[in-house]
């Protein structure tokens, strides 16, 4: 199998190939990041998820949220239901645990929401 991607590292934005066959043989990569990112890609693609919660007690205000950690791309869709359906209350400190351990990370607030 033969894929082609854009490295998204870093602003360079190397046009990657990698094939796979016996082991996976990437080129195209400027620095071994992108041998890295291609491989990663094809072998357990993860991603950060960025969202918003509700406020229950601030009538139409949301907190911005994302994943502690990447998580797996094809778990992204079952993580956005767990944070569709939360409410928190405020305050909110940026940090702050809004729901444990979604696929093996925590959704923390990227945002602080005072009173």
């Amino acid at each position: 199998m033969k894929k082609q991607l854009i490295c998204i590292i870093c602003p360079r934005g190397c046009t990657l190939t990698a094939e796979s066959g016996n082991g996976i043989k990437v080129s195209g990569n400027a620095c071994p990041k992108g041998e890295k990112y291609a491989i990663d890609e094809l072998t357990n693609p993860l991603r950060t998820v960025t969202s918003t919660v509700r406020v229950k007690n601030m009538p139409l205000t949301m907190v911005s949220v994302k994943t502690k950690d990447p998580i797996p791309k094809d778990k992204m869709a079952e993580a956005m239901k767990i944070i569709r359906a939360t409410e928190v209350n405020a305050p909110i400190k940026i940090g702050d645990v809004i729901i444990k351990d979604v696929f093996g990370t925590d959704i923390i607030a990227t945002k602080e929401i005072n009173l």
